[in-house]
């Protein structure tokens, strides 16, 4: 039996209001596969947009012309239409930039899906299991040692030593269960949020302060070619097989037992979803630092458009997550020019009345 025909004979429609963890149901429940479809179309011409116009916003007098003769000339074709200074600034400076919180925002996004899924808690965002403060404390250590080359790997394998012993702890309370691995993510969480603290009281100064508060709250100022191919890489090789675990993750939203009645292998699809989405998390944590709410809020409100099978969700949410923080990027360097803020504030200020205008919208159908 297939997961939507195990719904249907729960409910006698595709899927529940509380099949999934999310803020109200969709109306792409009934619209079916072809509003999916078309909602897919419309995304990507808006991503192809956005990365266009997000370039030409800046104090260079660049147009979307101007940037797509510099791609295409970059590329073989054409001939270059700016002068080597303009051309540094799209290729070398904005386009990079645009890329990587396109990447960071569609990795986020789709975690949180993802782990919302899992753990069927709808407050489930991709730092849950202590991703983002073993990330944190990896950066801030060589940071400190002047190894800011090594930043990436740092808060990579800061990230993947939290989830390592965010299993560990969640294994010696007994049987790993959803409930008992968000506990010991939430522990692991504050030890290493400590141990960051700790060491930014105890040896911080002058310009490293600010550098370190600055990844902390997320940032894509230092962004080039290299945090690109980090970026996509962890997209094509965690982010592609979670967006074909849709039908997998419908199992999930009835419970275990449902999902091994339909013949799913629980504990091993979990976990290697969980690992899955740890290595994409750890990916965009060490080139952006920890930007909060994407991975919270949009899944959530995808899910009032697209509905809750996650088929059609997990793809529409990382175009949305690539939009938003490409968006959001380009108001934290433009709005406040020439200073620039740390693009986790602006999502912040964003995500949290949203965050409470769907809260609302849910009491109202509820």
């Amino acid at each position: 039996m297939r997961a939507d025909q195990l719904a249907a004979s729960h409910t006698g429609s595709p899927l529940p209001k509380s099949a999934v963890p999310g803020i109200g149901i969709g109306r792409g429940d009934r619209a079916g596969g072809g509003r999916g479809a078309l909602w897919g179309i419309v995304l990507s011409v808006v991503l192809l947009a956005s990365v266009t116009l997000a370039i030409t916003i800046g104090p260079a007098q660049i147009t979307p012309l101007d940037v797509w003769g510099s791609v295409l000339h970059h590329l073989g074709v054409g001939h270059q239409p700016l002068s080597l200074l303009r051309d540094g600034i799209v290729w070398e400076l904005r386009l990079p930039r645009v890329l990587t919180a396109a990447a960071v925002g569609a990795g986020l996004a789709v975690s949180g899906a993802v782990m919302q899924a899992l753990t069927r808690n709808p407050l489930a965002d991709p730092y849950l299991l202590g991703l983002s403060s073993g990330a944190s404390l990896g950066a801030v250590a060589v940071l400190l040692l002047g190894a800011a080359l090594l930043l990436p790997l740092a808060a990579f394998l800061g990230a993947m030593l939290a989830l390592g012993m965010t299993l560990l702890l969640a294994n010696s309370l007994g049987r790993i269960t959803p409930s008992r691995t968000v506990l010991a993510g939430l522990a692991v969480s504050a030890l290493a949020s400590a141990a960051t603290s700790l060491i930014i009281f105890w040896s911080v100064t002058g310009d490293s302060y600010r550098e370190i508060l600055g990844w902390l709250l997320g940032s894509l100022a230092g962004a080039r070619w290299p945090a690109v191919a980090i970026g996509f890489a962890a997209v094509v090789v965690a982010g592609i097989p979670i967006l074909l675990s849709g039908r997998i993750l419908d199992a999930f939203a009835f419970g275990d037992t449902s999902a091994a009645t339909l013949g799913v292998n629980v504990q091993g699809v979990r976990w290697s979803l969980l690992g899955a989405t740890a290595l994409l998390t750890g990916a965009m944590v060490s080139v952006s630092g920890s930007i909060g709410f994407v991975g919270l809020i949009l899944p959530h409100a995808v899910r009032l458009v697209a509905g809750v099978r996650h088929r059609t969700l997990l793809p529409l949410v990382a175009l949305v997550g690539a939009i938003f923080l490409i968006w959001a990027d380009t108001a934290a360097r433009s709005l406040f020019d020439p200073r620039e803020l740390p693009v986790g504030i602006i999502t912040a200020l964003i995500g949290a009345p949203v965050f409470a205008v769907l809260l609302a919208r849910r009491k109202s159908q509820t």
